[in-house]
C-alpha cells in the first residue's frame, strides 16, 4: 500500500517534469515567445535609506576614484541637456559647480573658466573638444585662471591660434589637476604662463601627435615658470621638432611615465628642464627616435639658471635611444653659479650613445643593456628578462632631501600607475 502510493507520487513528478521540459523546448524554439534581455542600469548597492538602487556605470567609476565622497554634478552639459554647449556653461557656472559632460563630439565650443573649487569630468565615453578652428581669446580650446580646477575625462584635439600655439588647455593662475584625460593634434597640448604661485598636476593622461609643421615648434606639454609640476603615469609619443615635456618649473615630480617618441616621432628632446630647479625623474621609460634632429633624451640647464635651488634626480629609469648616437642625459652644469648635483642611480641604458658621469653629485648602479635582452611592454621594449643577470645587481638609491628615490610604482599601459613591492633582489630600470 505504501509502496503503491510512493510509486504513484514518483510518476506524477516524472510526468511534471517531462511536461516542463517540453514547454522550455518549445519556448526555445519560438523566439518571438522569449522575454527581451532586461537593459543593464548600473551596479546594484544598497542605499542610505537600506533600499537596493542601482548605481550607473559613470557614477559607480567616480566613486572607485572619489570613494564614497564622489561629489554630486550641479550642472549638465550636452546633447539634450538645458546646457548644450561648454561655452555657455563656462559662461554660466559658479565657484564649487561640478560640471559633467555627456559623450560626444563638441565642436568649435571655446571656453574660459574663471571659477574657484571646479570640478569638470566627462562621463561614460571620453567626451572630445574638437576645436574646429575656434579658439578662446586666440590661446586655446580652455582657458583656465580660476582658483583649484579639476578636469578629467576629457579629449582635447585640433588646437590651433595665430601665434602656432594653440592649446588645448591654457593654464593661467591657480591649481589645476588634470586626470585621465587626452591630447592629440594640438600645436600644445597644456601651455601655462609663468606665475611662481601655480601648481599644475597632470595624471594618467596621454599626449601625442604633435602637428607636422616645420615653420614652428610644437611641445606636447609646455610647463611654464611655475612653482610646482608634478607629471605621473602619463604616456607621451610622435611629437615633431618640439619636445615632448618641457618644464621651467621650480619644482618637478616626474613620476612612473612613458616619454617615448616611437618610430614615426621626430621630437627633439624627450624631457627638458631648460632653466634648471629640482627635478625628481624616477621610474619612467624615456625613449628617443631614430628620426630625432636633436640627440639627447634629457636635458638639464641648456637657457641657464632661473631658480635659486638646482639638483637633478634621475633615478630607476629606463633610457631607449633608437638614434645611430647620442646623449642619454645632458646638463650645462657651468650655467649654474651656485653648483648643481646631479644624481644618476640605477637607471638603465638601452641603445647607443653616451651617458656621462655628473661633475657634482652620485653616479652609480647604471646599467647598459641590449634590446635583445629586453621584454616588450606597450609595444616598447623596456622590461628585463626574468633570467637577466643584471636583476638584483643594484642598491636602494636611497633619498634626496624628503624624496625617496626608490619606485613605488611603476607605468601601466595606456596610461596610469600601479603599486609595485620591491624586494631585496633590486633592479636596474624602470621596472622591477
Amino acid at each position: 500500500m505504501i509502496r503503491d502510493s510512493f510509486c504513484r507520487k514518483l510518476c506524477r513528478l516524472s510526468l511534471a517534469c517531462l511536461g516542463a521540459g517540453l514547454a522550455s523546448a518549445a519556448i526555445s524554439q519560438s523566439g518571438d515567445t522569449l522575454p527581451q534581455a532586461p537593459s543593464y542600469v548600473g551596479e546594484i548597492r544598497r542605499g542610505a535609506d537600506g533600499k537596493l538602487i542601482a548605481l550607473p556605470e559613470a557614477e559607480l567609476a567616480l566613486q572607485k576614484r572619489w570613494g564614497e565622497a564622489a561629489p554630486k554634478a550641479t550642472m549638465r552639459v550636452g546633447s539634450g541637456e538645458k546646457i548644450s554647449t561648454l561655452t555657455e556653461a563656462a559662461r554660466l557656472a559658479r565657484d564649487g559647480e561640478v560640471i559633467e559632460i555627456r559623450p560626444g563630439n563638441y565642436r568649435g565650443q571655446p571656453a574660459v573658466w574663471t571659477q574657484d573649487n571646479l570640478l569638470i569630468r566627462g562621463v561614460g565615453e571620453r567626451p572630445v573638444m574638437l576645436a574646429d578652428g575656434r579658439s578662446a581669446e586666440d590661446k586655446a580650446t580652455w582657458v583656465v585662471r580660476g582658483g583649484h580646477v579639476r578636469i578629467e575625462n576629457i579629449e582635447f584635439r585640433g588646437a590651433r591660434s595665430s601665434h602656432a600655439n594653440g592649446a588645448g588647455i591654457r593654464f593661467e593662475r591657480g591649481e589645476l589637476t588634470v586626470q585621465g584625460c587626452r591630447f592629440a593634434d594640438n600645436e600644445m597640448g597644456i601651455l601655462t604662463a609663468n606665475q611662481a604661485a601655480m601648481t599644475l598636476t597632470v595624471s594618467d593622461s596621454e599626449f601625442a601627435d604633435a602637428p607636422r609643421d616645420a615653420r614652428d615648434v610644437h611641445h606636447l606639454l609646455y610647463v611654464g615658470a611655475i612653482g610646482k609640476f608634478v607629471l605621473r603615469g602619463s604616456r607621451f609619443e610622435n611629437g615633431y621638432l618640439g619636445h615632448l615635456v618641457k618644464s621651467r618649473a621650480r619644482e618637478n615630480h616626474i613620476l612612473y611615465n612613458m616619454l617615448v617618441d616611437g618610430a614615426n616621432g621626430r621630437a627633439s628632446y624627450e624631457l627638458e628642464f631648460p632653466n634648471g630647479g629640482i627635478a625628481y625623474v624616477i621610474g619612467n621609460v624615456i625613449g628617443q627616435s631614430a628620426g630625432t634632429d636633436n640627440p639627447s633624451l634629457v636635458a638639464f640647464g641648456a637657457e641657464g639658471q632661473r631658480w635659486p635651488e638646482n639638483a637633478l634626480y634621475l633615478a630607476h629609469n629606463t633610457l631607449l635611444n633608437d638614434a645611430h648616437a647620442g646623449s642619454f642625459l645632458s646638463v650645462w652644469a657651468e650655467r649654474f653659479t651656485g653648483g648643481l648635483d646631479v644624481w644618476a642611480i640605477n637607471n638603465l641604458s638601452v641603445g647607443n650613445g653616451n651617458f656621462f658621469q655628473p661633475a657634482q653629485g652620485r653616479f652609480e648602479g647604471n646599467r647598459t643593456v641590449g634590446r635583445g635582452e629586453l621584454i616588450e611592454y606597450a609595444g616598447v621594449p623596456s622590461r628585463l628578462a626574468n633570467l637577466s643577470p643584471l636583476r638584483g645587481t643594484v642598491r636602494v638609491p636611497g633619498r634626496a632631501g624628503e624624496m625617496d628615490l626608490l619606485p613605488n610604482a611603476e607605468f601601466a599601459a595606456p596610461a596610469g600607475t600601479r603599486p609595485v613591492r620591491v624586494s631585496s633582489s633590486l633592479s636596474p630600470g624602470a621596472f622591477q
